[in-house]
């Protein structure tokens, strides 16, 4: 009776504070297992990897170098300072590190995983699923779902490309190009040359040097740099003014931006002419309309000052149920160049 007596009262204080103490007994053990530091599978890497993702290699040093000498309004750091990569997961990438949160985000457990997959699966009419392989190379956590391995790099892939599909028709479209900034490794440019084979380009772009580094690494290792290619940060504003493109996406990308390389950015573009621009922001405030950095700041007005008016937004997954309960919830933005 006392042991009960003190669990409830310090529950009742906890409570205040948004914790509570829970019996092990009555958990599952993906709630006990809960990851809160970086970490990444320790696979076999490829030969070529390991003599090429070095932080001494000759050509991460000249991207760092190029870098930190460019417009500071594209490259200071709000959330990518200075080692936020550590230099031991350069070639274990795709691990859970500053590019993709895999199991340490909210819902990130086996039955957050499986309940994105079966969503996915119920409106794959494309089948990307089918055209996806997935595999543990760099690092990746998988899940094995449905005879198949899955992650979230596949995962969120494939939901942010019905969102572009449901609003601009992609797969009947001919000669698009899609420009990624902030395109870490590459894992979208990937997924889209493999979902939609119509495509013309898709142009990789990052303002963190090590991101450029790997991603050109990534997509070459994949088969894929004829259409997937990797553009250096000093190198975007003349490709922007030598070529078409159609479409810019930007996910959880800007979120970790000061405002002022936000406005570099969506300027750059509303120069370019491209018309529509896709956002996955980190965290919106509670009404949902207004896109926020991590440090709580709106960035949706630069997005009005340069012209792009919003057109469509919607939850990552459509059925209230799976928004709440599957992988890293959030909201798909789309905005259109008046």
């Amino acid at each position: 009776m006392k042991m009960t007596w003190l669990h409830d009262s310090v529950n009742e204080i906890l409570r205040r504070r948004g914790k509570e103490i829970i019996e092990s007994h009555k958990l599952y053990e993906w709630q006990r297992d809960i990851a809160s530091i970086p970490s990444y599978k320790r696979v076999e890497l490829p030969e070529e990897a390991i003599r090429y993702l070095r932080p001494d290699n000759p050509r991460l040093l000249d991207l760092q170098r190029r870098y930190s000498t460019f417009n500071l309004n594209a490259t200071a750091p709000l959330v990518w300072h200075e080692g936020y990569l550590r230099d031991e997961e350069i070639p274990y990438f795709r691990g859970d590190n500053a590019y993709v949160w895999q199991v340490r985000g909210q819902n990130t457990n086996i039955l957050g995983y499986t309940l994105a997959f079966y969503y996915l699966k119920s409106v794959d009419r494309l089948n990307f699923l089918e055209k996806m392989s997935e595999d543990g190379a760099f690092g990746n956590f998988t899940f094995h779902i449905g005879n198949r391995d899955v992650s979230r790099d596949l995962l969120d892939s494939v939901a942010e490309m019905y969102f572009l599909e449901r609003h601009l028709n992609i797969s009947n479209s001919r000669n698009l190009t899609i420009l990624d900034i902030g395109a870490g490794y590459g894992r979208l440019a990937l997924r889209a040359t493999q979902g939609w084979p119509t495509l013309q380009n898709v142009l990789c772009t990052d303002a963190v040097a090590s991101s450029t580094f790997i991603s050109e690494f990534y997509l070459r290792y994949r088969g894929v740099g004829d259409k997937a290619e990797v553009i250096p940060l000093d190198e975007i504003e003349r490709t922007l003014t030598s070529r078409r493109i159609d479409l810019a996406v930007n996910i959880h990308s800007f979120s970790e931006c000061q405002l002022a390389a936000i406005d570099w950015w969506v300027g750059l573009i509303a120069r370019g002419g491209v018309k529509h621009l896709m956002i996955v922001p980190n965290s919106t405030d509670p009404g949902g309309e207004r896109l926020l950095t991590n440090d709580r700041k709106d960035f949706t007005p630069l997005l009005e000052k340069h012209g792009y008016r919003l057109i469509a937004a919607e939850p990552k997954f459509h059925d209230v149920i799976v928004q709440e309960y599957a992988i890293e919830p959030s909201t798909h933005f789309l905005f259109a160049l008046s």
